[in-house]
């Protein structure tokens, strides 16, 4: 079984793209300081790749 990535959004998407912000939204994230516990996939690691200045990762167990 794949483990779990804990995705906290640690700045705002003001000014940033559209695509950016679709993104996080995607992810589960519209607030600051939010965080969602998501599985380690290829596509959940390709979209933070996409706003990995918005948000810190954490592997769980």
């Amino acid at each position: 079984m794949a483990g779990k990535l804990k995705v906290t959004q640690i700045a705002s998407p003001i000014g940033r793209k559209k695509d950016q912000r679709a993104t996080l939204i995607g992810l589960g994230l519209n607030k600051m300081n939010r965080s969602r516990e998501l599985p380690d996939s290829p596509s959940v690691r390709g979209m933070i790749m996409k706003v990995q200045h918005l948000v810190r990762v954490e592997e769980l167990g």
